[in-house]
């Protein structure tokens, strides 16, 4: 027999120097929140971490246990990591959710308890940086859901990168698998905005894009910085802020307002071949991929993360012409980049203040990364804001 839906989420978090100490902090709030709900039981955890406590994750994960018995846990690492409208970088902190989802709607998997069985509709992905062809093993594992969509995000560290997955690992993928009674909404943010029109790769080996549209790519991409080879100094002060956004063939690269869609991974430009009048960018290319160079642009970065938290409002409020019911937030994830957090956006936790402010008061927790996961790719500069969803019976019918 089914257990009931997802009711509520409870969020805890604190910083202190010492790493039980401030799980202490964390439970207090969490148990407090807790007493107004009375049939509330804690069955799913994501704890995310800062470095700092990374050597005490196994023993945090003993007392959490001792705790909330039977609670199944996910979470890593991040040099930042986030609460609802608060960012914590380089101090020791952590935040943890806690869900009262039913037991038999998800599960908690890793490389010592892979994915077996039914097929999850969707999942929450960890990754640890260092684990060749990841991008390769993000796609197969989107494959291997119903709806070919993972939400997620690159542990980052400058030391420990570890994961956690009723367990601590290091190495490979781990997270959460969720079934189709899971209510998830999820969308992706870029942060880079188009300098140019897309093209299409006509001609690449390896990762230097030679043509694109049957012209040299090193031309076009002149053109859209309106620079030339012969003002070397300007040309290689004005690259620093350039990078490349790639699409494969058949896939949407422009979402609405002209920004980046979520199929398109925004990669670093490595190197200029003046000889062959050739580029070369951080991902492997191939002729039939569509590619737009782009900057990273803090207003617009603004902008698009107002939009995802509008257009997430907008599908839970429901359509009465099409028969979908009202929902609303219980709980919240969002992933951002390591490159889009602490001051980029105008000063200290600015980016979780803009989501609380544009998404609500829900209970959030999440990570800077070293790559976000959305769809089935690999991407960087972005931001994944991932809700959980229940009816909201008092605008029902």
């Amino acid at each position: 027999m089914t257990e009931a839906c997802l009711s509520a989420a409870l969020l805890g978090h604190a910083t202190h120097p010492d790493a039980h100490m401030a799980l202490a902090l964390a439970a207090a709030q969490l148990e407090s929140q807790r007493a107004g709900r009375p049939g509330f039981q804690a069955r799913l955890g994501l704890l995310y971490l800062t470095e700092a406590y990374a050597g005490q994750a196994e023993a945090l994960l003993d007392e959490i246990r001792q705790r909330w018995p039977g609670l199944q846990l996910a979470g890593t690492v991040g040099v930042g990591i986030a609460a609802s409208g608060v960012e914590y970088w380089d101090e020791p902190a952590l935040a943890l959710l806690l869900l009262d989802l039913p037991t038999d709607q998800f599960r908690v998997f890793s490389g010592r308890h892979p994915l077996e069985g039914d097929t999850p509709w969707t999942a929450l992905v960890h990754a640890d940086p260092s684990t060749p062809d990841l991008s390769e093993l993000v796609g197969e594992l989107a494959e291997r859901t119903g709806s070919g969509q993972l939400f997620g995000g690159v542990a980052s560290a400058r030391n420990r990168a570890v994961q956690l997955a009723n367990g601590v690992f290091a190495g490979g993928l781990s997270g959460v698998a969720f079934s189709p009674a899971v209510d998830l909404v999820s969308r992706m943010t870029q942060g880079c905005q188009p300098i140019g029109p897309t093209r299409t790769v006509t001609a690449a080996e390896r990762n230097l894009v030679l043509t694109l549209d049957e012209q040299p790519a090193l031309l076009f991409l002149l053109k859209d910085l309106g620079m030339r080879l012969s003002e070397p100094d300007p040309l290689m002060q004005r690259l620093r802020s350039v990078l490349a956004g790639l699409t494969d063939a058949g896939d949407a690269d422009r979402a609405r307002g002209g920004q980046f869609g979520v199929d398109t991974r925004v990669r670093h430009l490595v190197g200029l071949d003046p000889t062959r009048q050739a580029v070369a960018i951080a991902d492997w290319v191939e002729p039939g991929q569509q590619l737009a160079f782009c900057q990273r642009d803090v207003e617009m970065a603004r902008r698009d993360l107002v939009r995802i938290c509008a257009e997430i409002r907008d599908e839970l409020a429901g359509d009465e012409e099409s028969g979908l019911p009202p929902r609303r937030p219980v709980g919240a994830l969002y992933i951002s980049c390591t490159g889009r957090g602490g001051g980029h956006f105008g000063g200290p936790s600015a980016e979780l203040q803009i989501v609380r402010h544009a998404l609500g008061d829900v209970p959030l927790v999440g990570f800077f990364a070293a790559g976000e996961i959305a769809g089935r790719h690999l991407v960087s500069y972005t931001g994944v804001l991932t809700v959980f969803a229940v009816p909201d019976e008092g605008q029902a019918g």
